[in-house]
């Protein structure tokens, strides 16, 4: 165990002592760590091993000639390349004063050893194949240019005889040339062995790299995918399966732009398109997800939004190239009910701000002009003596603020009886009563006024009209509310119908009339309080605009149901089905007399709505 273990420390020690003489710009890559690493290993071992022979050398050898003290100096050459790669991190230029360093090395042996038939010569071969572990093209083709040149010379200083004569014999030689051989073929292997171990770590890294991105895919929310111009997809990230709730092969190929809708599919193309011509692009559209397992339930679509951009940005810009999309997507449904409940709460700030602008311009007239009569004619009164006032001009002063003052409480119980409504403050007191009677009492009622605006009131009520069960202060206000209306918007010599009619459970009240008719735009709000039609400060007729929103809300009280009809210049039809026997809602109990105090009741408008049915 322990002669296992020896190794490895050895090994890790070894490591730790390159790893300390590395340039800080390999540090931080892997495969750069590792050529360097290559790269000085040998050199300082080898250097350190020939170092500790050279004493055994000379025991064996004797003295040595010079060629062999200047073979042991240079030894000293790697050790100075593996200081020039710490000092500076370049790794092609460390390789190539290697070479000239192996070359200078082999050519001074060569020299005196027979030149190009010397044992020394064949490491020529080795010069390249050392080159070859910088990974550069450059490198390895200076390798093999100095390699030829040093060929090149040995061959002429041969040719020339410039080469100084060996003492060698035919023996020696042969031992000496196997020994070459031999040699150039194990420091061969060496770099053979070296290449394949940066291979080896090169692909390790790569497939380090290739599952980190592959857990980058699988674990991310958003979804990314390889697209072609056309919008046809390569490839998608397991993330699609979540966020469409389908297998990812039927989103390859057009299996997603399938599931785009209609209306956003040539936005989603157009972004694909300006993303392969090198452009950055970011599109929201709408995806068909599969209801099965979804959170939101039902959802037919969900809002994706999209950031594409080219796979390659130079050729992007290369017309000859079909360029390949990357795209990022990423769900953002909530963003988008987000948005669109913000937008709703702004429209209904708006409205709310135009219906306080149009109650302050109705009321700035309804209480105005009326409040004008009575100080007006109460001061003529209080100064009778001055102005010699009769008694016939009195009683009609008279009469004139009484008219006033009955205006004004019909302006002020109309808006206290919307309050009531719009709070839940507003009681029903359920009982029998004959709405024929009623409603005969109240065309009774307005009938004067008919008759003063040159309008034909017409009843329509059958003696059979059933008992029923409600509120019938509710059910006059109701009818005096939309006769009064229809009177008093229609002209001169036109006419309203008041028709009554019951059903097994419902009694239908219609009112007619062949006045000046509602505006498609407008029939839009009615009911709205303090509505009324055309602009504010061009209106014909008076009124707060709150007697049909009364109207509707008193309906929905009943849990009734209105429904208006108008053509503009023909006339209007407003129709109310009101049950013949009322139920009241069941509210719900209330904790303590201090919450039903502080928490005011709305479910008699909110849970039981009358719905508002328009049609021109």
């Amino acid at each position: 165990m322990s002669r296992s273990a020896r190794p490895v420390t050895v090994l890790s020690i070894i490591r730790d002592c390159l790893d300390a003489l590395l340039h800080p710009s390999a540090r931080y890559d892997a495969l750069t760590r590792a050529r360097h690493r290559a790269f000085m290993a040998p050199r300082l071992l080898g250097s350190l091993a020939a170092f500790a022979a050279f004493p055994v050398y000379l025991v064996l050898r004797g003295a040595p000639s010079a060629i062999e003290v200047a073979a042991f100096a240079w030894l000293i050459a790697p050790i100075l390349l593996s200081w020039f790669l710490s000092r500076t991190g370049r790794y092609e230029g460390a390789h190539v004063l290697s070479s000239l360093a192996l070359a200078g090395l082999i050519m001074a042996i060569a020299v005196t050893t027979g030149g190009i038939e010397s044992f020394a010569a064949i490491w020529l071969v080795v010069v390249p194949l050392e080159a070859a572990l910088s990974a550069s093209r450059r490198v390895a083709a200076f390798a093999s240019l100095l390699a030829l040149s040093c060929i090149g010379l040995l061959i002429l200083l041969g040719q020339f005889g410039w080469l100084p004569g060996g003492g060698l014999g035919a023996a020696e030689r042969g031992a000496m040339m196997a020994l070459g051989v031999a040699s150039a073929t194990l420091y061969a292997a060496g770099l053979a062995f070296g290449a394949e171990s940066l291979a080896r770590t090169g692909v390790t890294l790569l497939s380090r790299e290739e599952e980190r991105y592959r857990l980058l895919a699988r674990n991310m929310s958003d979804v990314i995918s390889r697209h072609q111009r056309n919008g046809a997809v390569q490839f998608v990230s397991p993330a699609a399966e979540a966020m469409l709730g389908m297998p990812v092969a039927q989103l390859l190929g057009h299996g997603l732009f399938d599931r785009v809708h209609v209306a956003d599919r040539p936005a989603y193309l157009t972004a694909l398109s300006d993303a392969a011509r090198g452009d950055v692009r970011s599109v929201e559209f709408r995806l068909r997800r599969e209801p099965v397992g979804s959170d939101r339930g039902q959802v037919d679509f969900i809002w994706v939004e999209m950031r594409c951009r080219p796979l390659d940005q130079e050729l992007g810009r290369d017309p000859a190239h079909e360029a390949e999309v990357v795209a990022v997507m990423r769900d953002v449904t909530d963003r988008k009910l987000s948005e669109q409940a913000l937008d709703q709460a702004r429209s209904a700030a708006e409205a709310a701000d135009a219906a306080k602008t149009r109650f302050l311009a109705t009321m700035s007239h309804e209480l105005r002009t009326p409040l004008n009569a009575i100080i007006g004619f109460s001061e003529m009164i209080a100064q009778e003596q001055t102005l010699m006032l009769a008694a016939g001009q009195r009683k009609e002063y008279a009469e004139l603020i009484n008219a006033s003052g009955q205006h004004l409480l019909s302006v002020v119980n109309g808006i206290l009886d919307m309050s009531k409504m719009e709070s839940g403050n507003f009681e029903i007191s359920a009982e029998p009563f004959a709405p024929r009677t009623s409603l005969l009492h109240c065309c009774n009622l307005l009938a004067l006024k008919a008759r003063e605006n040159g309008v034909d009131l017409i009843t329509d009520a059958p003696q059979d009209l059933p008992v029923m069960t409600g509120d019938p202060r509710a059910f006059k206000q109701i009818v005096l509310n939309l006769v009064a209306n229809a009177i008093k918007f229609t002209e001169r010599g036109g006419q309203v119908t008041v028709s009554a009619s019951a059903s097994a459970s419902r009694l239908t009240l219609r009112v007619s009339d062949t006045g000046v008719g509602i505006a498609p735009e407008d029939l839009k709000r009615i009911g709205a309080p303090f509505f009324q039609c055309g602009k504010t400060y061009e209106r014909r007729h008076e009124g707060t605009g709150l007697g049909l929103s009364i109207v509707k809300s008193l309906v929905a009280l009943h849990l009734g149901e209105l429904t208006v009809q108008s053509k503009l210049g023909e006339g209007t039809a407003v129709t109310v089905k009101l049950p013949l026997v009322y139920t009241p809602p069941q509210a719900k109990p209330a904790e303590s007399k201090v919450a039903t105090l502080t928490q005011a009741p709305r479910h008699e408008i909110q849970d039981q709505p009358a719905p508002v049915k328009k049609s021109a």
